[in-house]
């Protein structure tokens, strides 16, 4: 879902201008990031894992998910239509990643 999301061409997005929010991509960017992460390790955090191999599994996520972040905005340079590279844009994916990265370790390590 993260992939098609940053990888619609620009055409097809709707006109910032509709909204109020100032920097409102950049809250989409660190919720879709978030959930990423998020997601991915409540799925983890079901599996029977021990706690050291699930935090070791809960930082591999969060490490892919700032890949993703980094490469997604590279994909839009180069290969997708009316699109910009913005590392501001990178920077809201990583605090995404790292705030789903912190929840999950919270709460879904509570129950192990």
């Amino acid at each position: 879902m993260v992939i098609l999301l940053l990888s619609l061409p620009g055409s097809m997005l709707p006109n910032e201008s509709h909204f109020s929010i100032p920097q409102f991509d950049k809250f989409v960017h660190i919720t879709l990031f978030g959930g990423f992460v998020l997601l991915w390790n409540f799925y983890l955090s079901t599996r029977p894992l021990s706690t050291k191999k699930l935090l070791r599994w809960f930082f591999f996520i969060f490490m892919v998910g700032n890949a993703l972040g980094i490469g997604m905005e590279f994909v839009q340079k180069y290969w997708i239509p009316f699109r910009d590279f913005d590392t501001v844009d990178i920077i809201a994916d990583m605090i995404g990643a790292g705030v789903g990265y912190g929840v999950s370790t919270i709460f879904f390590l509570r129950s192990v």
